[in-house]
Formats: structure tokens, C-alpha cells, sequence
């Protein structure tokens, strides 16, 4: 449930919180140096894509680094959050060593904590909000490492709690999609009181968390047991159903549902139309990935395998690019590079991501851009000819536009290609339902405060809104919508 400014400012005042807050000096706090995560070293994790690369703090580690956190009266870090996580309280919770309490406190507003304290980019939103940050410039608390530590330690435990949740109203909702956005909308809206169901168009639940996300950043078990909170909280998922084709949302409507969540991402993959593109072992990262993550390609005897290449190139500069080009490693790849046209610093991928990409062997050729494919005589990419790029003046984006260098041109060998240069909505609902508002892009439209579309009824969030966005922006927009369908459903159905 959301908490008011002076909800959190009271929950400071309290008697453990005042106590923890005298314990140690500020100057002492200051002093401690930020833990380091351990990881598992590149030689092994490179021999399977299951092996996760991150291990994650020691209990000891996490007591100290939550030592660190100065409980500010003004707690900046959580306006960095898009889902409004009580971030000092669950700090404080485990600085006290009550380590099930911080992972309370995490569910009261996220329905994914082990997911997001892995694939958050923290460094980039409640981190950067950090006390240390703005005003010591030194290291920020960990609160991501904290996160998934707290997360991890109920999971582990055995005693996994349930959130809050008031009492039924027996409301239809239907949410389509279960990426995060999904989730995280399903969640808040089980919480107050709805009967929430989840229609999923493929054969497990998560979305991009399963088929997009490689098992060694986020394994499948993790994303499982959130996906049983869920299911504890009374959330029903239905998989293998495509809302659009299996069922038109009238036909959900005449089934009783009042309200609808669109959280059907962006799956539509985006390619450059460049000379010899249709060659054979050239792929989509969506497909590379979804075959390789949800489909078990990286198993020898997989009856859906994936290509595999001694030579293979990525093309692009962000997360699903390093996701792709350090799978394409762990399924034999004895060359596995990464072209793009920019250089490393304009990289749109986290920066912990290029740096276990380069502990791996992956070889970045930046300031790069593939210009055709040149095919072998069975129809199989083999070639790559690609031209060098300098940066000229700023593009819309704030980044500085590449441009070719004349006569740079050159070849490089590759038996296959994954092109991960950004995806498009799915146009599926946005086909098939009258009236919706669509933009020129194809994703709906909505009051950006209220994530409600044209038809009062539907409400939408995640990459269908915005194109493309993290897990956690995603998650914010999931839980802006519940507030604001809440208010709407109480208003129609619950007011009298």
C-alpha cells in the first residue's frame, strides 16, 4: 500500500529507529567502505548458462553495509524508486539483524524484490539519490545488494509472508500480460480486494523475466517464487492464451471481467534493412534469447536448438545485446563480439553488465556499424562488412550522433548474427480493440498519471506504453495503474 510523506517521517521517530540512529556516529558510518558483491569467476560461469554470476552478500557483509545508511530525515533515495520502496525502514530492519521484517517491508510496495534487487539499475535511480552520493560523493549504500540479500534470505528461509491484503470484493480484473508490469499491477490490485487473473500468451509466466532475461542475471527459480507470492495473495494465471485471438476482450467483458490491465510489452523485434539481412543464422535477440532462456536451446539435445557459430556478433550496445553476446559465449562461441555504432561510454547497458561481459572474453568493437551480410553458397551468413563511425553533434536521444567514416569499410567473419538494436510493441491488442488510441509507434495511449487509455476500462503500462523501459519503470507504471483503477472501480461499482 502506498504510505504518505508523513507516514515514513513517523515511522523514523519510532524507538528502535531513534535507538539505531544513536548507536553509531555518523562519522562512523561514514568511515565504512561499501561491500563488495562476490562472484562467481569467469572461467566457471562461462561453461553453462545457468550458473548465476552474482552470489550475493554474506550476512555479515549485509549487517555492515546497512550500518552505513545514515536513516536521513529526508530519505532522497526512495524518490529515486518508481515503486515506492520504505527504503530506510528495511535498511534499518536489517541493520537490527530482523532480516524477515526488511523483507516485509519490501513487499509492501513490490511484488518482486529478489527480481528487482538483481536487474534494477539502482545506480541509476534510488542510488544515485543517495546521501553519499549527493552530498559526500563517495559510494552509495547498496540498496540494491540489500534488497536482493533481504529478498533472498526469506526465500531461503522457508517463511515466506504474504502482504496486506483487504477484504475481497469479488471485482473481475483481467491483466494481459505477466512480464512485470503485469505483475506487479496484479499484485497491488489483490491487495485491495480484487479478483485478479493473468493471461499469459506463452507457456510460463514472467514474461521478459523468463524468455528475455539469461538464468545467469536472474534465475528462473527466483522469478518463480515471486510468481507463487502472487498466486498465495489469490492471483490466477492462465497461460497459452492470447487475448486478441484465443478470447477478444468482449468476450472476456461477457465473462464478467469490469476492468483490464495491458502489460503486453514490446515483442516485436526490430531489425536494420540492411543488403543480405533475410541470410540464414541471422536472428532477432527476442528469438536468440527466448529459444536459449525459455525454451532450454543451450541443451545439446533440445528439440528447438539455437544456432551456434565459432564466430558470432551481437549488434547493438544495450542490456539484451549483453545478455546476447554473453550467451552466445556459454553456448561455445570461440569469438563473441559486440559491434556498435557509438562508443562505450554512450552504451546504453549497465555498466556491471559491460564489465562481466569483458571479465568473459567478449570483445567490443565500438564505433562500428554493419553496413551489409554477405552469404555462403548454402544461404548461411558468413560475413559481416561493417564501417567505422566518429561522433558528430548530439541526436535527439542527448547522445552524440555516429557518422560513417568515408573508406573504413571492412569484413569480419561470423557464422551468426543476433541483432539486438531495440523491439516494438506488441501490436496485438492494439489491433484488435476499437476505439483505443494508439500512437504512430503503436503503443497505446494513456493519461500518464492515471496509465488509463482512451476506453475508460483499460488501463496499460510497461513497453506497450512506453516502447521500451527497465523492469523496475515498468513496475512503476503497474502499480500507477492499480491506484488508478482502484479509484475508478470504486467510483463505478463500489461507491453505493
Amino acid at each position: 500500500m502506498e504510505r504518505s510523506e508523513e507516514y515514513i517521517k513517523n515511522e523514523r521517530k519510532q524507538d528502535w529507529r531513534v535507538a539505531l540512529q544513536k548507536k553509531i556516529k555518523a562519522k562512523d558510518r561514514m568511515s565504512i567502505e561499501r561491500a563488495l558483491m562476490a562472484e562467481t569467476v569467469p572461467e566457471v560461469r562461462i561453461t553453462s548458462q545457468r550458473i548465476e554470476v552474482n552470489i550475493g552478500l554474506t550476512k555479515a557483509q549485509a549487517l555492515v553495509e546497512a550500518s552505513r545508511c545514515m536513516d536521513c530525515v529526508n530519505p532522497t533515495c526512495m524518490e529515486g524508486c518508481p515503486v515506492s520502496i520504505n527504503i530506510p525502514k528495511f535498511i534499518k530492519h536489517i541493520e537490527c539483524d530482523e532480516i524477515l521484517e526488511a523483507a516485509s517491508v519490501l513487499k509492501e510496495t513490490s511484488a518482486l524484490p529478489a527480481v528487482c534487487g538483481r536487474v534494477c539499475p539502482q545506480e541509476l535511480q534510488c542510488e544515485q539519490k543517495c546521501f553519499y552520493v549527493t552530498k559526500l560523493n563517495q559510494p552509495a549504500v547498496a540498496i540494491g545488494y540489500l534488497e536482493r540479500f533481504a529478498a533472498d534470505f526469506e526465500r531461503e528461509s522457508g517463511h515466506v509472508s504474504t502482504p496486506e491484503m483487504v477484504t475481497a470484493n469479488g471485482i473481475k480484473v483481467a491483466v494481459i500480460g505477466s512480464g512485470p508490469s503485469g505483475l506487479s499491477f496484479a499484485g497491488d490490485m489483490a491487495k485491495l480486494g480484487y479478483d485478479v487473473t493473468v493471461f499469459e500468451a506463452l507457456h510460463e509466466i514472467g514474461g521478459v523475466l523468463k524468455y528475455g532475461i539469461p538464468e545467469f542475471r536472474l534465475p528462473n527459480a527466483v522469478v518463480d517464487v515471486e510468481i507463487e507470492s502472487l498466486r498465495r495473495m489469490g492471483v490466477k494465471f492462465i497461460t497459452n492464451y492470447i487475448v486478441g485471438q484465443t478470447a477478444s476482450i468482449d468476450d472476456l467483458k461477457a465473462d464478467g471481467y469490469k476492468a483490464f490491465y495491458v502489460g503486453s510489452g514490446a515483442g516485436l523485434p526490430r531489425f536494420m534493412n540492411i543488403p543480405g539481412e533475410n541470410a540464414n543464422g541471422i536472428l532477432s535477440s527476442n528469438e536468440y534469447l527466448t529459444r536459449v532462456n525459455l525454451m532450454g536451446a543451450d541443451s545439446e539435445e533440445s528439440d528447438t536448438p539455437v544456432l551456434r557459430g565459432k564466430n558470432v556478433v551481437v549488434v547493438g550496445g544495450g542490456n539484451t545485446a549483453m545478455d546476447s553476446v554473453r550467451t552466445a559465449k556459454r553456448l561455445g562461441a570461440e569469438r563473441a563480439m559486440i559491434v556498435y555504432r557509438r562508443s562505450e561510454a554512450e552504451m546504453p547497458a549497465r555498466v556491471e553488465e559491460v564489465h562481466h561481459a569483458k571479465q568473459e572474453g567478449i570483445e567490443f568493437l565500438t564505433l562500428t556499424n554493419p553496413i551489409e551480410y554477405i552469404a555462403n553458397e548454402e544461404g548461411r551468413v558468413s560475413q559481416m562488412k561493417v564501417q567505422k563511425m566518429e561522433l558528430g553533434e548530439p541526436d535527439a536521444s542527448g547522445r552524440r550522433r555516429p557518422v560513417p567514416v568515408e573508406g573504413s569499410e571492412y569484413i569480419l567473419d561470423c557464422e551468426v548474427v543476433v541483432v539486438a538494436v531495440g523491439v516494438s510493441p506488441n501490436p496485438l491488442i492494439p489491433n484488435s480493440v476499437e476505439g483505443l488510441d494508439v500512437s504512430k509507434w503503436g503503443t497505446i495511449e494513456v493519461v500518464k498519471d492515471k496509465m488509463q487509455s482512451s476506453i475508460p476500462e483499460m488501463f496499460a503500462g510497461g513497453d506497450i506504453v512506453r516502447g521500451g523501459a527497465t523492469v523496475i519503470l515498468a513496475m512503476g507504471d503497474g502499480r500507477k495503474a492499480a491506484k488508478n483503477m482502484d479509484i475508478y472501480l470504486t467510483e463505478k461499482y463500489l461507491s453505493n
